[in-house]
């Protein structure tokens, strides 16, 4: 009777550190990358990349002809980026940093997929195609964004998850916002959300903002992205400004809003024509469509006793 064979296992770290020393090494490499708006050669190997990822098989399948191979271009994937994709693949690990993963959005988290404008199908398409190309370290970044999240990088987070259905992600973007709302207004990453970012959190009750300071963060927003579309202030603020409680403002406060909001439109006037209503009637319910919930962090005002939906 023939003995069982017996497996045996070397150490894991020589091996990955052996492996670790063919990443973007020419020698024995047989295809080359050209990424990033930099356009910096990255250098591989094809069977490593097509064995243990579905996406390098597809990409990498075709025998290279003769001769030296024209080089793979990835113009929107950052070198960075692409480089820990690799040590991934050439190891099973990867180091992240905070710092690399906020300036690399959407790689390594995202790979070359663009995030804005998406269709419908494209968008699903491009689902599709991120997680058959990072798959097991997408979740390891994911994992990682979540634990490192902070005021600069919440915003940029938020945009991803939203642009491409990520939920647990945005779900923990939207509580550490609503903890950390005014802090969060006054970043960059806030001014660059989309329209359905922005809705998501202008819907939320637990803001710990008031309603003023909400009403000049979307303008703020609103000229930001007039100024990179070239298109009017109150177009770009459309899609947003319904989610805007303007009855919860004080009469002065809605007075002054409205002489603003001539000089500079950005709110319709029959929503501010609805915010009135409430504070004439003294009822919440008053003009059908008109948001009258307290959020978390509304300063109190007098005529609030009046209205009929309190925070809960």
């Amino acid at each position: 009777m023939e003995t069982p064979g017996l497996t045996v296992h070397g150490e894991a770290a020589p091996f990955s550190t052996a492996l670790r020393s063919l990443i973007n090494n020419p020698l024995y490499s047989d295809v080359c990358f050209v990424v990033g708006q930099e356009r910096q050669e990255v250098f591989a190997h094809r069977c490593l990349l097509a064995c243990r990822c579905n996406f390098f098989q597809r990409l990498l399948g075709s025998e290279p002809g003769p001769g030296v191979p024209s080089p793979v271009v990835l113009s929107t994937v950052p070198a960075e980026a692409f480089l820990a994709v690799l040590e991934f693949l050439y190891t099973n690990s990867a180091k992240l940093h905070r710092h690399s993963v906020s300036i690399s959005f959407p790689p390594p988290l995202m790979g070359s997929v663009p995030i804005l404008p998406h269709t419908p199908a494209s968008l699903e398409s491009n689902v599709h195609r991120y997680r058959q190309k990072y798959g097991y370290l997408s979740q390891l970044c994911l994992q990682f964004v979540m634990k490192v999240l902070d005021v600069e990088l919440v915003c940029e987070a938020l945009q991803i998850a939203v642009s491409f259905g990520l939920g647990p992600l945005q779900q923990r973007c939207v509580a550490f916002i609503e903890a950390h709302s005014q802090e969060t207004l006054r970043t960059r990453g806030f001014l660059e959300l989309s329209a359905p970012a922005l809705l998501l959190l202008l819907r939320s009750d637990k803001l710990c903002v008031d309603e003023a300071e909400l009403v000049l963060a979307a303008r703020s927003w609103a000229r930001v992205g007039a100024a990179v579309l070239e298109r009017p202030v109150a177009e770009v603020a459309a899609p947003v400004v319904r989610e805007l409680r303007l009855a919860l403002l004080a009469p002065a406060e809605l007075s002054a809003l409205e002489e603003q909001n001539r000089r500079e439109p950005l709110i319709p006037v029959e929503q501010i024509v609805e915010a009135w209503k409430c504070h004439a009637l003294r009822r919440g319910d008053a003009a059908r469509g008109a948001p009258c919930r307290r959020r978390r962090g509304t300063l109190l005002r007098e005529h609030h006793r009046f209205l009929d939906l309190p925070f809960k």
